[in-house]
């Protein structure tokens, strides 16, 4: 639920992470965020839906999507999938950017897409299963991947100002890593422009331009990130939750909750109470 710069760790020796996307069971929501990695969803059963730089994109059962570097994204999980997810850091391509550590990517003809798909679903399930040797055919197979990334889906011609774009959003996820960091505090837009060495104005056309977000609203997300976490994985009163991520007061937590889930937070839990007890009697 975190809006925000992701930092994406790979899988212990190895140069990627491959694993089933966090929101399998359904009704779960990423909201918008971006990262430097290349990442690449591919659906084996169910479904999900993805907004790119507010472009929609449904992806059923045998299809997949490339999320590029700095690419703005969300993703909402109606239903149950499964659905794995590569994530490639940046340097794994350094020998084919395009421009200053730029390199982007395309989906092509169904054909080439159904061998990504494929390809993807065997990376996992060598890695998952980890039988003699996977350790070499995981990477021949991650290899094997990133040749046909580079060989069919790059864009060998770039626009300046998409390479404008993404070195701004690599400058705007130094303050967005800082905001997170620091975001139970009051964290005003003047302090952080200052301690980033810009000014008010220029930090707040910063997020509007490049986030499509205002700063307060920016703020507010990572706060109810963390607040709906602790609502589902704590016991702490509304209350304290409120404090605890940032909130002036539990009546502000709880408006502002209301306004984004259609429900009051005690509402939530109680109805997150009911579903744990009726699956336990299951």
């Amino acid at each position: 639920m975190e809006f925000q710069h992701e930092l994406i760790i790979p899988n212990e020796g190895l140069p990627f992470k491959v694993f089933l996307f966090e929101g399998e069971n359904g009704n779960y929501v990423r909201e918008k965020h971006w990262h430097t990695s290349i990442e690449i969803f591919a659906v084996m059963e169910g479904s999900l839906d993805f907004f790119v730089n507010k472009e929609e994109y449904p992806l059923k059962a045998g299809e997949q999507i490339i999320i590029n570097s700095n690419e703005l994204h969300s993703i909402h999980a109606v239903e149950k999938n499964k659905t794995v997810v590569l994530q490639i850091p940046l340097k794994q391509f350094e020998n084919y950017f395009t421009a200053q550590r730029y390199i982007r990517f395309r989906g092509q003809e169904e054909l080439v897409d159904k061998k990504l798909a494929s390809l993807l679903r065997k990376l996992y399930h060598v890695y998952s299963e980890r039988k003699i040797g996977y350790e070499f055919r995981t990477i021949s197979i991650f290899y094997e991947i990133m040749y046909i990334l580079v060989k069919d889906y790059r864009v060998t011609e770039t626009r300046e100002k998409d390479i404008r774009h993404s070195r701004r959003l690599d400058a705007l996820s130094k303050i967005t890593t800082y905001m997170r960091e620091h975001y139970r505090e009051e964290l005003k837009l003047s302090d952080v422009a200052a301690t980033f060495g810009y000014s008010d104005a220029y930090l707040s056309r910063m997020f509007q331009k490049y986030a499509k977000i205002n700063y307060k609203t920016y703020l507010q997300d990572i706060r109810m990130a963390y607040a709906y976490r602790d609502l589902l994985n704590t016991d702490h009163t509304i209350s304290q939750i409120a404090l605890d991520n940032g909130f002036c007061s539990s009546r502000g937590f709880s408006g502002e909750f209301q306004k984004r889930y259609g429900l009051l937070p005690s509402e939530m839990r109680k109805q997150i109470n009911e579903k744990g007890q009726k699956n336990a009697i299951d």
